[in-house]
């Protein structure tokens, strides 16, 4: 009599779940048409110089574009902000910042988004940031009770509007800072939110700026 080959172990789970949700991604969609727009007026023109023109202006377009296009790059379509229930990253011009949410305090608004770590650290959000404008605007509808649910309550058949409560009037960049809020009082005494703050530098972008502005200071002064 045989007996049955005896069957593979099952594969254990991982000690660590993946996020239930992906990724929540801010950014500026002002910074981002601004960099493009930027993008392509500098693409025109160096490209134009590069073909048509004559003696170093060649050379001089070049070095420019190496100097110029990482930085209006980094500036404007770089910055995001990358949230789930574990981890916040932050995008910035020449940083990464990664924090586990165990990690952060508080976050900041004033002229500026901020997140600061349990460390003492510091962190401008470059992806949200902080409009005046917006805010005076949110406060003129709020003063107007324009809002969204104000506008819900109203209905054609009765003369009054049905108040409905849905929170003052923010402007958008104090409601993604809202949101931050309150993934980090959800998520900020989970186990799995722990651990320690990490940076990397964008030499990816500092690298080829570097190398541009060494090669048109080199120009201008043999010139």
């Amino acid at each position: 009599m045989t007996t049955p080959d005896p069957q593979p172990p099952t594969p254990e789970s991982p000690d660590t779940p993946e996020p239930q949700f992906k990724d929540r991604v801010y950014r500026s969609p002002s910074g981002i048409a601004g960099g493009v727009l930027l993008l392509a007026i500098m693409g025109w023109l160096g490209i134009d110089a590069l073909v048509t023109g004559g003696g170093r202006t060649p050379w001089l377009a070049l070095a420019t574009l190496l100097l110029l296009v990482p930085l209006v790059t980094a500036f404007t379509l770089r910055p995001a902000v990358y949230a789930n229930e574990q981890r916040l990253r932050v995008r910035n011009p020449f940083r990464v910042i990664t924090l586990p949410w165990g990690t952060v305090e508080a976050f900041r608004s004033g002229y500026s988004n901020e997140v600061l770590d349990t460390a003492g650290g510091k962190y401008q959000v470059w992806a949200v940031p902080v409009s005046l404008r917006g805010r005076k605007r949110a406060a003129r509808k709020e003063a107007r009770g324009d809002t969204p649910g104000a506008r819900r309550g109203r209905s054609p058949q009765s003369p009054q509007p049905a108040p409905v409560a849905d929170g003052p009037v923010r402007a958008q960049g104090d409601q993604i800072m809202d949101e931050l809020r309150e993934l980090l009082a959800a998520r900020g005494k989970d186990p799995r939110a722990q651990g320690e703050v990490s940076v990397r530098w964008a030499y990816e972008v500092a690298a080829p700026a570097a190398a541009g502005a060494v090669l048109l200071a080199i120009l201008l002064a043999v010139g």
